[in-house]
């Protein structure tokens, strides 16, 4: 997988909706008579059903949070062409499923990843334009068995810790503020192995059930919390990835896991509330998976910031602006996650590194302000970065009517916390690590993916650099 600069990406960046009208809305190129009859071919049982229950139809269900039912030929027919028009966006705002991860630089291995693949998206198009045929019933996939509860993704936790409930009434102001602590009721410290953040409101009760949008289901936009022993002076706390409307859960790298102390309270000073349209009470549901006891993580969090909380100047009606932000590694560093975040006017991101003459392009993500994104790479392709490497952030602000997302594009946008402002903040997880546990980390890798010194791996500068043994 080749890599670009960010100047060099920016210019393709540019074509790729002119490319995705001509794949869409173009005659396709010559093919051979064998690759003609395979699109003919497609049908919903044996073709596309596959790629529904894999990718889409964990939310789009009979009482799941979207709009439309996928499940059955029948419901899945009539919307074919919208089907194949947000699947055909792939990686920008409005893409389904929702994961924007830019295919063609940087990084392609991630955990969880329900995006198409290119032949997928074909297949859509082939179905879609070719009569939506059926198939044969013999070759429909068992159906899918979901819980008419509001389930968690990653299986049921170890301890769930609920917020105060709130009442939203349906013309209520947007309200931004501290809520009330929660004890966890932990006896004994423990080490956390995933968090996940639901909300529980009465929406479907209120016959409410059919909203388009995400914003219509919730009333929470986000919470920026950690956990910390409230009568403990020199607790330091521990901080949680922000929850977000639309957000995935969050695994901890198994090596590097954050602690969730006993006696500890959850708190807030920034959770932000807006009304859906109708009187609603709701609360969220923190949910903690551990590690046995015995667990003890080998690396630890890696304490840096890496974007711009007040060198945010948006010009009105303009796209493609860009944001820039760097810090230098002090350390060997694992990177975990990348985790865009911006608000409304925000297009896409990039990480590149930077060591010595080198500038390498880590990962590029689309980004779109309903469905907040944590991208966690694969074991094996984590970037693992030398100290001095300088990480560096680019983000792709519209602020024009094109971007369905802007209220208003005569606004001017700076800095802050309200959504009506922005922000500019690689949010992803990070490790430190020894020079020690870094030469270890990449010989492992080089012997589990049996790299040679003509192979590359991104975000590996020196995997293929053998340490000379000592004199």
């Amino acid at each position: 997988m080749r890599s670009r600069t960010a100047q060099q990406w920016s210019a393709v960046g540019l074509a790729l909706p002119v490319l995705a009208v001509l794949m869409f809305s173009s005659p396709a190129p010559a093919q051979s008579q064998q690759g003609a009859a395979d699109m003919a071919e497609v049908t919903f049982t044996r073709d596309i059903a596959p790629i529904l229950q894999r990718s889409c139809v964990r939310c789009h269900r009979p009482g799941g949070v979207a709009p439309m039912s996928l499940v059955e030929y029948d419901d899945v027919r009539p919307h074919a062409m919208r089907i194949m028009r947000r699947t055909g966006i792939r990686d920008r705002m409005g893409a389904m499923p929702p994961w924007y991860v830019e295919k063609d630089i940087g990084i392609q291995h991630y955990k969880d990843d329900p995006s198409l693949s290119t032949e997928e998206i074909a297949q859509i198009a082939s179905w879609a334009r070719g009569g939506t045929p059926m198939g044969d019933p013999a070759d429909m996939p068992a159906p899918l068995e979901f819980s008419d509860d509001v389930g968690w993704t990653l299986g049921e936790p170890d301890l769930i810790v609920s917020t105060e409930e709130f009442l939203v009434k349906s013309d209520d102001p947007d309200w931004w503020g501290d809520i009330k602590s929660v004890p966890t009721g932990l006896t004994e410290d423990r080490y956390v192995a995933s968090v996940e953040i639901r909300e529980i409101n009465d929406v479907r009760e209120n016959g409410e059930s059919d909203r388009e949008t995400v914003g219509g289901l919730y009333v929470f936009h986000h919470m920026v919390y950690s956990t910390r022993v409230l009568d403990d002076a020199t607790s330091r706390g521990t901080t949680w990835p922000v929850h977000e409307v639309g957000r995935n859960a969050d695994i901890f790298d198994p090596e590097g896991a954050r602690i969730l102390k006993a006696g500890s309270s959850l708190v807030s000073n920034s959770t932000h509330l807006h009304s859906n349209g109708s009187d609603t009470r709701a609360r969220l549901e923190v949910g903690f998976r551990f590690h046995p006891k015995d667990y003890e993580p080998k690396y630890r969090e890696a304490p840096f910031f890496l974007g711009s909380g007040s060198d945010i100047d948006i010009k009105a009606g303009e796209k493609d602006q860009e944001l820039h932000a760097y810090t230098v590694l002090q350390r060997p560093t694992k990177i975990v996650t990348f985790e865009p975040h911006l608000h409304a006017p925000g297009d896409r991101m990039c990480l590149e590194a930077i060591w010595g003459f080198n500038v390498e392009t880590l990962s590029c993500v689309g980004y779109d302000h309903n469905w907040v994104r944590g991208y966690t790479f694969e074991d094996d392709y984590q970037p693992l970065l030398p100290s001095g490497t300088i990480l560096h952030i680019i983000g792709y602000m519209n602020n024009t009517d094109q971007n369905r997302n802007i209220p208003d594009a005569r606004n001017w946008q700076g800095a802050g916390n309200r959504s009506v402002a922005n922000m500019f903040i690689d949010l992803g997880m990070r490790l430190a690590m020894s020079e020690e546990q870094f030469q270890e980390e990449m010989a492992l890798r080089r012997e589990r993916l049996n790299l040679t010194v003509n192979d590359h791996v991104i975000g590996c500068p020196l995997c293929l650099v053998i340490p000379q043994p000592s004199r």
